[in-house]
């Protein structure tokens, strides 16, 4: 892929950052909204978190899971970070496919049974749980950047060494 140009990239690093808290906070709406189901003996208050985590299982759950996965693919392909050139890169992608895959085909369908039963399992506690300290490792990695380049990521800088290597023709750079 082409790199992206600065103003892009910018403007498209804001809004991945700003749709990543954004499932980070949806997330823990979701856990706030389980535990209080689960812990409440009040059938009235059950329907209401229940139905409000419907809500937010419709309209909010697949479209920010999917565009923090887009963005985040596009921000990788686009800049000199590359998708398999680190290793919080693609642990960072692989992290995120697995949620957006938990997400669409188990969270939700979990809520959807929730909200019919108009009663919380313990799985809608524990998803959002493992879902948030998910979010929040992938965002400490997004900060630290730790475990160094892959091995792809040594052979294309080595490679790209090389060739700003002294000419066989001449003695001066190439590069």
């Amino acid at each position: 892929m082409k790199p992206l140009k600065r103003p892009v990239r910018r403007g498209l690093l804001v809004a991945h950052v700003a749709v990543s808290v954004s499932w980070l906070g949806l997330t823990v709406g979701l856990l706030t909204l389980g535990i209080t189901a689960f812990a409440t003996g009040d059938p009235t208050t059950v329907g209401a978190a229940t139905r409000a985590m419907k809500i937010f299982g419709d309209w909010l759950v697949i479209p920010v899971a999917l565009l923090a996965l887009v963005s985040g693919l596009v921000l990788a392909l686009g800049t000199p970070w590359g998708l398999a050139r680190h290793r919080w890169v693609w642990t960072k992608f692989w992290l995120t496919l697995i949620t957006t895959g938990l997400s669409v085909f188990s969270l939700r369908p979990g809520i959807d049974a929730a909200a019919a039963d108009k009663a919380v399992d313990f799985n809608l506690v524990i998803a959002p749980s493992v879902a948030t300290a998910t979010y929040l490792f992938i965002t400490a990695i997004s900060i630290l950047k730790p475990w160094g380049l892959t091995r792809r990521g040594r052979r294309l800088r080595f490679s790209a060494r090389s060739a700003k290597s002294v000419d066989a023709r001449s003695p001066r750079q190439t590069a």
